[in-house]
This record gives structure tokens, C-alpha cells and sequence, in this order.
């Protein structure tokens, strides 16, 4: 049985690396160790767990039903281990977060001071990029991501929503006159986020919704670029609302077509599938979860 127990937690670990080698160096095996164990539980089972591939894993239905029954028995044997030892009492480690730049200026960051606060045997490194980055990939512990639908599953959280906004300089709009539809923005200068461009902007009027492609003029990879780029007169940007506000207040921007809405951004915390579920990556997302974003 301990065999058995062995190997179905091997198995868990290579579905959540995907990959034998991924496996093999946390568990500090060789990789045909790994597919040796995995081999031996799919012989004694009498079933094939796993569609095995040059580039990846595929679970077969008996390899998604195990790994479910494994995963509840892998976090009632962590969760009695954590109340035995006492260890999450002091929470201790290092964590590496990859974040959008815009909500450097936003309360988000507020969060995560606080979090620091509460532990300060914590240790924290912070990547501020409007370039998406893999977890995995960059070694990443959780990803805060924008995100135009709302998301389910298993491995993201949803924090909190953005407003955005359209805006340009005065003098830009002095430039432009006679925008009072979103039809009117097809032709203007468009300072536009790379990443998200493309698909184009939504607007949303009592019962009336609008699409329109504009083909941009710059592009940019981090926002307050856009801001940055608005307020010299270069043209019209889509931006966080609260990123907006100062330089509206300022008198530097102006808002374009305020009586229409534009679709919200979901603010997503998203971390590895093999994240302890006690450890230092949950606990920073339930913080940031419980933090009141509208105050």
C-alpha cells in the first residue's frame, strides 16, 4: 500500500509539472525513476493514466478520476501536517510576482503592503510588466492578469474589477471636434496596448452596444506609456479610469464619450496547479481576496 500511496503521488506531481522531468526535479528523482513508478501504478491499476507525448502529458479518463481522488487525499494528509507542526503560524520564504504596471499606481499595491505588513519573515519580488509572462516558464509564484471575461477555475481568483476610460489631450481634441459617436473614432489616432489592441473596443449605452477596430497609430506594451504619450497630444488611449483621474483632474486629459461605458477589466490572481495549498502562494491570494479594493 505505501507503494501504491508512493506512486499515485508521483503521478499527481508529473500531471501538475507537465512533464516527467518537471517531476523528477522537485522530487529529486531521475525522470525515468518517474516513469518507472508511474508505470508500475498503471500495471497494478490494469489502466492507462496517461497519453504520453514528446511535449506533453494527456490525462485518459482513469487518469482524471485518480488524480482527483489523489489530490483530496495529498491535502488531508498536508492539512493534518500543517495543524501537527504548527508551521503555518509563522509563515517564512520568498515569493515572485509578475503584475500588470498599471496597478502599481492602483490599490492593489496597497494589498500587498499590507500582506508584507502582517509577514514580515516574508520576502517579495515584484515584476511590473504589461508583457505577459508564464508561471511556469519565469518562474513565477502567482500572476495578477487583466482580463476582459470573467474567468473560472481551479488555479485563478478573481480580486477585483477596472474601470476604463477614453481620453486625450485638450488640445488634441480641439484638433477632432464633432466626436459624439463611437462610429467617430474609427479615423482618429489610436495609442494602443499590444497586447490588446486587436480585438478591438466595446462601448455600452442604456441598450445600445457598439465594436469598433481602429487601426492604431503607436504601439505599447505598458500603460502609463499610453498615458504618457496622450497628455503630449499624440492622440486617443483606452486606460485604467483610475490611472485617468489625476491627469483629468489636471486639466492634462479629458475624457472622450464619457456617456458611453466601456466592457470592465477583471483583475485575476492566477498561480501553479501544484502550489501547496497551505503555503505562501494561498496565502498571498486569500489576502489579496479579502482586501476592500473600494475604499
Amino acid at each position: 500500500m505505501i507503494d501504491r500511496l508512493r506512486q499515485m503521488a508521483i503521478f499527481a506531481k508529473a500531471i501538475d509539472h507537465g512533464s516527467f522531468r518537471g517531476a523528477a526535479n522537485e522530487l529529486k528523482l531521475s525522470p525515468s525513476v518517474v516513469s518507472h513508478h508511474i508505470s508500475q501504478l498503471e500495471e497494478h491499476l490494469g489502466v492507462t493514466l496517461i497519453y504520453r507525448s514528446t511535449r506533453k502529458l494527456t490525462l485518459t479518463t482513469d487518469g482524471e478520476r485518480l488524480l482527483a481522488a489523489t489530490r483530496n487525499m495529498l491535502d488531508a494528509v498536508e492539512d493534518e501536517l500543517l495543524d501537527i507542526s504548527g508551521t503555518s503560524r509563522d509563515p517564512s520564504g520568498e515569493l515572485r510576482v509578475t503584475l500588470p504596471s498599471a496597478l502599481s499606481q492602483s490599490k492593489l499595491t496597497d494589498a500587498i503592503a499590507q500582506f508584507m505588513t502582517l509577514y514580515p519573515r516574508v520576502r517579495l519580488t515584484m515584476d511590473f510588466s504589461d508583457s505577459t509572462k508564464e508561471l511556469i516558464d519565469h518562474g513565477f509564484d502567482v500572476a495578477i492578469r487583466f482580463w476582459l471575461k470573467a474567468k473560472k477555475s481551479p488555479t485563478t481568483r478573481k480580486l477585483f474589477t477596472v474601470n476604463r476610460v477614453l481620453v486625450a489631450s485638450p488640445d488634441y481634441l480641439k484638433s477632432k471636434p464633432g466626436i459624439k459617436l463611437p462610429s467617430d473614432l474609427q479615423d482618429l489616432d489610436w495609442l494602443a496596448l499590444s497586447p490588446v489592441h486587436s480585438r478591438g473596443i466595446s462601448f455600452t449605452r442604456k441598450d445600445t452596444s457598439v465594436k469598433i477596430k481602429p487601426n492604431a497609430r503607436v504601439f505599447a506594451n505598458d500603460v502609463r506609456s499610453l498615458y504618457r504619450l496622450a497628455t503630449n497630444g499624440l492622440g486617443i488611449t483606452s486606460i485604467p479610469k483610475f490611472l485617468a483621474a489625476q491627469g483629468v483632474k489636471q486639466n492634462l486629459l479629458e475624457y472622450v464619450l464619457p456617456d458611453w461605458q466601456l466592457d470592465e477589466l477583471h483583475v485575476f490572481a492566477e498561480w501553479p496547479a501544484n502550489a501547496p495549498k497551505h503555503g505562501l502562494i494561498h496565502l498571498l491570494v486569500n489576502s489579496l481576496n479579502e482586501f476592500d479594493y473600494t475604499k
